[in-house]
């Protein structure tokens, strides 16, 4: 399994998504870590990602050859990440046929209604734990 990991800014919610996701399944599944910037491509390489690129370019070509994207909500956001989140790249991210779990963070001014306010390590088990499931893993 091929998960790309989409972060930006300082790369603290990617890397922290990299660090469990690797804790739970280790090796059998291979991440990604796209970073809109290199200091947020460092940060999830730092938490044992197993390959990183960099930049708009590295996130349209990489996004169709992946088969889960996970990040925050804004990865689907044009402008987002205080405009680090290009519209081509959002475009790419949804447009991937890729499988997208996305930790509704309200960074950017948008609220998804019907979900519940949780600290962010409490979304990122959610996370993990619906990795597992696509992925057919017993824990």
């Amino acid at each position: 399994m091929k998960i790309a990991v989409v972060d930006g800014q300082g790369g603290g919610i990617g890397s922290l998504i990299v660090k469990r996701l690797k804790d739970e399944f280790g090796d059998s599944i291979d991440i990604l870590a796209l970073g809109t910037n290199a200091a947020a491509t460092t940060a999830m390489m730092k938490s044992r990602a197993n390959k990183g690129a960099t930049g708009e370019n590295a996130i349209v070509l990489n996004v169709s050859r992946v088969e889960m994207i996970v990040g925050p909500l804004s990865i689907v956001l044009p402008n987002a990440m205080l405009g680090e989140l290009t519209p081509k790249m959002a475009e790419a991210i949804v447009s991937s046929g890729a499988k997208k779990f996305l930790l509704p963070l309200n960074q950017e001014g948008i609220s998804v209604a019907g979900i519940e306010k949780e600290p962010l390590p409490h979304m990122v088990e959610k996370l993990v734990e619906t990795v597992r499931l696509e992925t057919g893993k017993e824990k």
